[in-house]
């Protein structure tokens, strides 16, 4: 399915997919893209790319563990864990965050590997739950699920909702055909052009603001399309009916190293204009969020997190130190942030 447009009127109220979940449109439905998907590449279970890195992509992953870390055991609340479990979803659309192993059904990716570090460390069994991106939010709140990691990047409307434990730098990456001359920096480079991005995301709001800032220009806007799977996304890229795709850096540069007809032309921070980071997602005050900040830290300390990140090939996002963030602190967090940017 294909939505356009190139108006920002009717989406300037639009708030994070966290706080308004049923406007969203699925857009990780798929579980991978033609031409980069599990079950291609160098040999059963594996894809080669291009920066070196060999992608495991068979259910049989042999996950990095760690044992468990007393402290950051005993920060857990007293209602989280009774089972022995750490009940954790994520949204297995898209290589290398979270996608499925050629079984067709095994969720694996940096997202899962990092939940399981966490499990680890915290002394509870990983129970993976495989969601849609407009689902987590519910599940968060009705306790179906405990935690997320599913590439969420904190916000001002997400935090009126959950707690987070920072552990990815977020980027956002545009990509387009190896054949263009694209260089993406600002709402300039994409007047006019035709650009796919998942509805309810974070990227959306940046193309809605860069169109506000073209319009008041007096310059043509870009033409947001959307569709509701990355795959039917990265086809219409790969056959021109899109100029140019923004979803997250991680996937991006994945396709550029494993494809030869897509490459990345332009990087913008997810929180733009201001900076913004992925992190675990729990329910707001249910004093989960310190506990993981705790077994991330403990997973940095030990390099159990750098390894994992290696792994995926995403060492460039990693973090020196997890932080808990809430409603609380979140204005502060983020000007600390833009001040040590400059």
């Amino acid at each position: 399915m294909l939505r356009t447009t190139s108006s920002t009127r009717s989406k300037t109220k639009l708030l994070a997919l966290a706080v308004l979940p049923a406007v969203v449109v699925p857009v990780l439905a798929g579980c991978s893209d033609p031409g980069a998907s599990a079950n291609s590449g160098s040999g059963a279970g594996t894809t080669a790319a291009r920066n070196g890195v060999v992608y495991n992509t068979a259910p049989e992953q042999n996950r990095i563990r760690v044992e468990k870390d007393a402290a950051a055991a005993g920060k857990l609340p007293a209602a989280i864990g009774k089972d022995g479990k750490l009940t954790v979803a994520t949204t297995a659309g898209s290589i290398p965050l979270s996608f499925h192993a050629t079984d067709d059904k095994t969720p694996i990716g940096v997202e899962t590997d990092i939940a399981q570090l966490v499990a680890d460390k915290l002394g509870l069994e990983l129970d993976l739950q495989v969601t849609s991106w407009e689902n987590w939010p519910l599940k968060t709140q009705s306790g179906d699920v405990e935690a997320v990691f599913s590439n969420v990047g904190i916000n001002k409307d997400r935090v009126k909702l959950f707690d987070f434990s920072s552990y990815r730098a977020a980027f956002m990456g545009f990509e387009a055909k190896k054949s263009s001359n694209y260089n993406i920096k600002g709402a300039d480079d994409i007047s006019g052009l035709k650009v796919s991005v998942g509805s309810g995301t974070n990227q959306e709001k940046i193309l809605l603001a860069w169109n506000k800032e073209l319009e008041a220009k007096g310059k043509a806007p870009a033409t947001l399309q959307y569709y509701s799977s990355e795959a039917d996304t990265i086809l219409a890229l790969s056959s021109g009916r899109t100029d140019l795709n923004i979803g997250p850096y991680p996937s991006t540069t994945y396709r550029e190293n494993t494809r030869d007809d897509l490459k990345v032309v332009g990087k913008v921070n997810a929180g733009w204009p201001s900076e913004t980071l992925v992190a675990a997602t729990t329910l707001k005050g249910n004093g989960l969020a310190p506990a993981i900040t705790d077994a991330l830290n403990s997973a940095i300390k030990d390099g159990s997190y750098a390894k994992v990140l290696e792994r995926w090939g995403l060492s460039e996002e990693a973090l020196p130190e997890s932080k808990t963030i809430t409603e609380a602190n979140f204005a502060a967090t983020k000007a600390a942030a833009q001040a040590g940017s400059k």
